[in-house]
């Protein structure tokens, strides 16, 4: 059997519930919603690992920036 959407549900249900109010019948109770799982907290793992490499590629950055500025100077001195 396919799984019905959670619209298609919900439409069933108020269709039952109207079809009831006209019949003078109950609708049937809905079942109880299951309790949704939290997901596992990974991104804080993820972002630690991540943070170590991010600062290298920043000080790499920077000290590239150092020498470009440093030959600047010695081109100008020249």
């Amino acid at each position: 059997m396919a799984k019905k959407s959670k619209l298609a549900e919900r439409a069933a249900e108020l269709e039952a519930a109207v079809v009831g109010l006209f019949t003078g019948t109950p609708a049937p109770a809905a079942p109880a919603k299951k309790k949704k799982r939290r997901k596992a907290k990974k991104a804080k793992v993820v972002k630690a690992a991540k943070r170590p490499a991010k600062k290298t590629a920043k000080k790499a950055k920077k000290a590239a920036k150092k020498t470009a500025k440093k030959a600047k100077k010695k081109a100008k001195k020249r």
